[in-house]
């Protein structure tokens, strides 16, 4: 007796979604399943968008917003559970991860209109909402709490890679084997390619972005790229990237690009922009001290580091 072993090929689908590109990819056995399972991967993403935006006055975030300094908001496990997740990353990363960056003032354009730096008076009170520890959490009502009237909550550092992980785990549920979910440089893969190779992530310098200098294999987990090559503003000789402290209102200086490697993409994508904030030095000490999670700083002179795990294979 033979086995018939169905051939199985890749399929890609692009779009805008939560305001991004989102490149999803499967590998199934034709194009009616591939686009069957690519739909209700684009639902999952779509829901979440409905649950995390603070854009949509109708979102349970957007309540929560809005009730600060008022009352609690009833909201549901999902969301709460994020939130809590969200407040484990800021402890971790002594504040340099905050969804109550929301609530700063933008007082930095990265659009070339700024001429000058704001003031230190300016800097300083656009942080004043700003702060983990007036977010209160009532795990028995599942209710947030914002203690101060104008303080926001966003998911714009970790609600990508959130989603992107749940789509994953959708697909795998569907019985898709493989498949990669890019969401504008946040991509989680499963599985391997249809020729039993590992998916492999290009790592470019950005000072050099048609060339890149490492492929790495990524099986099971994700990796995101965070870059300001893009943004950024100089003052007095020093770069001000567009990545800003929470804790203190300016910008991060010193690294143009982090890509963090870790299980889950909710995790990489809180944590590359973090690793900005702390600065190459703490940055990769905390990523060393975390299991599994390893990264690749670019700082702004074009000098690669990277964490003490990594094993990189140059082009």
């Amino acid at each position: 007796m033979t086995l018939q072993i169905e051939a199985q090929s890749t399929y890609k689908r692009t779009l805008k979604l939560m305001g991004s590109r989102f490149d999803i990819t499967v590998v199934a056995k034709d194009s009616t399943e591939a686009n069957s399972n690519i739909d209700i991967a684009i639902d999952e993403i779509s829901r979440i968008e409905k649950l995390i935006s603070s854009w949509d006055s109708n979102s349970q975030t957007s309540k929560i917003n809005t009730n600060a300094g008022i009352e609690p908001v009833k909201v549901d496990k999902e969301l709460f559970d994020l939130i809590e997740r969200s407040l484990a990353i800021t402890k971790l990363t002594d504040g340099a991860f905050d969804i109550s960056y929301a609530s700063m003032d933008r007082i930095w354009k990265f659009d070339g209109s700024m001429t000058e730096m704001p003031s230190e008076a300016d800097i300083k009170s656009s942080v004043s909402k700003v702060g983990f520890q007036n977010i209160e959490l009532d795990d028995t009502n599942s209710t947030v709490f914002l203690k101060l009237k104008g303080m926001k909550i966003g998911f714009g550092a970790i609600g990508k890679g959130y989603a992107a992980d749940k789509a994953k785990s959708l697909l795998i549920e569907k019985g898709i084997v493989s498949g990669i979910i890019n969401a504008s440089g946040d991509m989680t893969t499963w599985g391997k390619q249809t020729n039993g190779d590992e998916w492999k992530v290009a790592i470019t310098n950005p000072l050099n972005k048609n060339k890149a200098f490492a492929l790495l294999p990524i099986t099971d987990g994700a990796v995101v790229t965070s870059g300001n090559y893009e943004k950024y503003v100089n003052f007095n000789g020093k770069r001000y990237t567009h990545i800003i402290d929470p804790r203190t209102g300016y910008p991060s200086t010193g690294i143009i690009s982090v890509t963090v490697f870790a299980p889950k993409a909710e995790l990489a994508d809180a944590l590359s922009t973090s690793v900005f904030v702390m600065g190459k030095e703490v940055g990769l000490n905390r990523i060393n001290q975390l299991p599994n999670i390893e990264c690749i700083i670019i700082d702004e002179d074009g000098n690669i580091s990277t964490s003490t795990n990594i094993k990189i294979n140059k082009i």
